[in-house]
């Protein structure tokens, strides 16, 4: 947690999904650099909302288009740079993805099946996003 003298900074990203054939499936990302996967997120900018950070990272990071479709899933924080971020994540249906994207150059992208995102994802709190993640498309499916 941050310390009081610590700055703690606010970021979105999004948990991209959509369904192909029938399956639902997890867009996630990593950098080429560090290889550890995630989903997309980003510093929120002044005078900007959760959403559209999420939405505008989503693009940049992963070549992503669509809606978010739920309140926020949850935060988590982390400490980087010296400081600490305070991450809100979102639900993101993905209506279409471009096949070259700002970023395609230090990142990779995956669509991965709710399995195969539990094995790649290696922080507990992307785990339990993801369950919640699960829960909210589950209500969107059956309302």
């Amino acid at each position: 947690m941050a310390s009081q003298s610590q700055q703690m900074v606010e970021q979105a990203g999004a948990i991209p999904f959509r369904w192909r054939r029938g399956k639902l499936q997890f867009c996630l990302i990593t950098s080429i650099r560090k290889g550890r996967w995630g989903f997309p997120k980003g510093m929120v900018d002044p005078g900007e909302t959760h959403v559209e950070t999420a939405l505008k990272e989503s693009y940049e990071e992963a070549g992503l288009h669509g809606e978010i479709v739920s309140e926020p899933l949850g935060c988590y924080e982390y400490a980087k740079w010296g400081m600490w971020l305070n991450v809100t994540m979102l639900l993101m249906q993905v209506a279409q993805t471009d096949k070259d994207w700002d970023e395609s150059h230090v990142r990779e992208r995956r669509w991965a099946d709710e399995a195969e995102a539990r094995r790649l994802l290696d922080r507990d709190e992307l785990l339990d996003l993801l369950d919640i993640a699960l829960q909210q498309i589950d209500e969107l499916t059956d309302g």
